[in-house]
């Protein structure tokens, strides 16, 4: 901000000094000063907007940097796992409060938890829903970060898709399976579990 507050100084001062000069010489001197003062008006113009630009840019990093850190904290995880669930999460469009919500209720930030039912890593994603994801895909992959993270949270952006927003009744099939809850509804039965509470009310 002081350097682009300098830079608008001077401009006002070349400014002021042409109006000065200007009045000073004659009509054909004064209008190719008058040309030669704009061009340098409007790079000056153009430096302060790049200047601005990357102003913008550092500060959107810092506060990255600083929301990956109280994550960081906060769960008592290593930042490079913080930051790949807030980068992830935010890619995927998936709130990256309900990101972290869902990873320590699923894994408690385990990369190898595998629950008794079969699924597996940080978001405990079932084999067959990350084939449906990545057709392939083998299980030893299904544990790597980036990939059980992005396959996740892409499922759950898909359930809050089919559930027009609704991240509350997104995560129940989320936790339950879609058929299950599906199934559960038809027969008039509440799918609700409790689930989507320890991730939405904490």
């Amino acid at each position: 901000w002081a350097t682009a507050r300098s830079i608008l100084f001077i401009v006002v001062a070349l400014l002021a000094a042409f109006e000065f000069g200007a009045r000073s010489v004659g009509p054909s001197a004064s209008l190719s000063a008058r040309a030669r003062m704009q061009d340098r008006v409007f790079n000056l113009s153009a430096n302060v907007d790049g200047l601005q630009g990357q102003i913008d840019f550092q500060k959107m990093q810092i506060e990255r940097l600083e929301r990956i850190h109280a994550y960081s904290s906060r769960y008592g995880i290593g930042a490079d796992l913080a930051a790949s669930i807030e980068d992830i999460a935010l890619s995927e469009r998936i709130d990256p409060k309900v990101a972290f919500e869902l990873v320590r209720v699923e894994s408690e930030f385990n990369q190898r938890a595998v629950s008794p039912v079969g699924a597996l890593g940080y978001t405990q994603l079932m084999p067959e829903t990350a084939r449906r994801l990545k057709p392939g895909i083998t299980r030893s992959q299904i544990f790597d970060r980036e990939t059980n993270l992005r396959l996740g949270f892409r499922f759950l952006r898909i359930l809050i898709d089919q559930y027009r927003g609704h991240v509350h009744m997104a995560l129940l099939p989320y936790n339950r399976g879609p058929g299950r809850v599906d199934g559960l509804v038809r027969a008039g039965i509440n799918p609700d579990n409790g689930y989507s509470r320890m991730i939405l009310g904490r």
